[in-house]
């Protein structure tokens, strides 16, 4: 094992002088701006010049290579330190600083990847550690590369207070995540008031060492210390390292260090003050001769694109079976044709059927436990750098507490996958607080993403191996009942594109519907047609893309009249995507059938029929609709 060497005492004033630097620089962006948080960039400085200038290893030919550390910014709003870092190692002009915060510029006030050395978006607090666990996890478990490259996540301790902190730390205490590095940036002060702790560190470090943590503190402005405790973290076997800093906010700045009600400003005039004394105590102002060291192993390329399922689906038209079954059988079909897919679980597995994965790919399975928040900061810390496929799967109506984290990852560029079960009525007797019926809504509004709502096992199976190679958020809505086959093991789907089930050359009204309210249209179909009323019966397949060229011509066919069923809230759900796919279409009116209340406990023929979206309810709505 290699021992500890002091830098010389020429390196611990260069870095001494660059954490100044950024300080400056950090001040000259925000004043720039008249916005950011100078106070909470200076209070981290010296950990980001001993990170970036003599521990961490990258490039700036390649800032997100697969071989470099990884580096999470969870406290986003420091943005301004973390760019000046950058400009510092010389990936681009310390002028483009100048530029923060504008329409024009890519240094926006909270860091996103549409900069080439972000990996996902901050700034949402407390998300930041699943995601570098995430990272840590692949780089372990998937890339076998944890011994050369490690992922460092800067926290404060303000956003601490969040619980999803809390659910990675067990994460990655659990896995024995010895390659993760966290920093506690703790200066004492929140945005309105101190927080809880203030600089009690002694109770951070009781907290983390309960939790399994190799932890140190630190004095967070000591330049030899942290090069110490980042080099011994690297010596860590068997245990996450987390490093208590202790720091002061808006360090440096005369009559504004560890001062309330600096937060969230820029200085103004103050700010020439601080630069200056800031200078004063500077040897010099660069170039200061240090340069990030490179990555120490090049990590294999992975090909996760153009991914199949290794066999086709295999039903009889006789079965019924359940889409959340169908959705484990593909997954196991994809692992089996690409050794990057990777499945996350919320200890759900037996009931989204994601144990068939698992049991044949342990090593390829996250077990994250009931927290969703994590698991779904894990899932895109894994997806990152295009080094995995990721599903992550539980009930559809545990993904609501991780929204926030969803809609992060959409302003990550994540490329991830959500597999929700047990949604909506038809779940029967669990009652409400197991029934998804907010989820496509949800989902919906998510930016770039691509909601599947399958019908059968055939167009699950379909819709698992279509959302492994799309990009951004896709969503797959599956269902507890088992239903009918629908579709020949053939027949091929295309997102954006419905399939018409039934429809004849008399129909009078189309029906939308999928999956369990898709089986209550048929019924309702065969019911009106022994009386001599045809109707279109349409599988939108995609909720989003909604297929608005099938609805619409089918609406022109059937007198301009629509109706649609779905075991969902009628907002946001597929009511409202067909509404809003003929809004602008002449003479067309859509009837909607949804669940209109909070539900009950039931039989789920009993839920279906009480809630109005039963073969019953169509054919009334039918009938009501016709003598409009």
């Amino acid at each position: 094992m290699s021992e500890y060497h002091r830098p010389d005492a020429k390196k611990i004033q260069a870095l001494k002088d660059i954490a100044n630097k950024l300080r400056i620089s950090s001040i000259l962006a925000t004043n720039e701006s008249k916005s950011g948080h100078p106070t909470s960039c200076c209070s981290m400085a010296e950990i980001m010049s001993v990170l970036f200038f003599n521990t961490m290893r990258y490039t700036t030919e390649e800032p997100r290579s697969a071989s470099a550390d990884r580096f999470v910014l969870s406290k986003g709003h420091a943005a301004p330190i973390l760019y000046a870092a950058w400009a510092e190692a010389g990936l681009f002009p310390e002028a483009d600083l100048l530029n923060l915060r504008k329409l024009s510029s890519d240094l926006e006030g909270h860091p996103t990847p549409r900069l080439n050395f972000i990996d996902v978006a901050t700034g949402s607090l407390g998300q930041g550690l699943s995601v570098a666990a995430g990272m840590a996890y692949t780089a372990k478990h998937f890339d076998k590369a944890d011994k050369h490259y490690r992922t460092f996540c800067l926290i404060g301790d303000g956003e601490s207070a969040e619980g999803s902190i809390w659910e990675a730390i067990a994460f990655a205490s659990h896995y024995k995540l010895d390659n993760l590095v966290c920093i506690f940036d703790i200066n004492r002060l929140g945005q309105s008031e101190p927080t809880s702790l203030g600089h009690d560190t002694d109770i951070y470090k009781r907290r983390m060492e309960a939790f399994g943590w190799n932890t140190t503190v630190v004095d967070g402005h000591d330049v030899e210390a942290l090069s110490k405790v980042f080099f011994n973290a690297g010596t860590v076997k068997g245990q996450p390292t987390c490093i208590i800093a202790k720091t002061f906010k808006g360090k440096g700045c005369p009559g504004i260090e560890d001062m309330e009600n600096w937060h969230g400003k820029a200085l103004g005039a103050k700010g020439d003050e601080c630069i200056e004394a800031i200078k004063a105590v500077m040897s010099n102002n660069g170039p200061f001769g240090l340069k990030p060291s490179a990555p120490t192993m090049i990590v294999p390329d992975v090909d996760i694109t153009n991914v199949k399922l290794g066999e086709a689906p295999k039903y009889k038209k006789d079965e019924q079976i359940a889409t959340r079954v169908a959705y484990g059988s593909a997954l196991l079909k994809l692992g089996k044709a690409n050794n990057r897919v990777v499945a996350l679980d919320g200890d759900m597995k037996n009931s989204t059927y994601s144990n068939k994965f698992q049991a044949a790919f342990p090593e390829r399975f996250i077990e994250c436990f009931i927290a969703e928040q994590n698991m779904v900061g894990v899932g895109i810390g894994c997806a990152t750098r295009d080094r995995t496929i990721v599903f992550m799967s539980t009930f559809s109506a545990f993904f609501t507490r991780a929204f926030d984290q969803i809609r992060i990852g959409a302003i990550s560029q994540t490329n991830a996958n959500f597999v929700g079960s047990h949604a909506g009525v038809s779940i029967g007797e669990d009652g409400p607080s197991q029934m998804a019926l907010e989820d496509l809504a949800m989902f919906r509004t998510i930016p770039g993403s691509t909601v599947f709502y399958p019908s059968d096992a055939v167009s699950a199976e379909r819709a698992v191996e279509l959302a492994a190679n799309t990009k951004g958020i896709c969503f797959i809505r599956v269902s507890r009942p088992n239903t009918p086959i629908l579709y020949e093991c053939n027949e091929k789907f295309q997102i954006g594109k419905a399939k018409i089930v039934r429809q004849s050359d008399s129909d009078v009204v189309t029906i939308v519907a999928s999956c369990v309210t898709l089986v209550e249209a048929l019924k309702a179909a065969d019911t009106l047609a022994s009386s001599g009323v045809n109707v279109r019966v349409i599988d939108p397949f995609t909720i989003k893309p909604i297929d608005a060229a099938t609805i619409i011509s089918s609406a022109r066919k059937t007198n301009g009249r629509i109706i649609t069923v779905e075991d969902h809230y009628p907002e946001g759900g597929i009511g409202e995507a067909v509404q809003s796919a003929v809004s602008m279409e002449k003479d067309i009116i859509v009837k909607r059938l949804a669940v209109q209340e909070v539900p009950r406990s039931g039989k789920p023929a009993e839920l279906i029929e009480k809630y109005g979206i039963s073969a019953n309810c169509i054919v009334k709505a039918v009938n009501q609709i016709m003598s409009q």
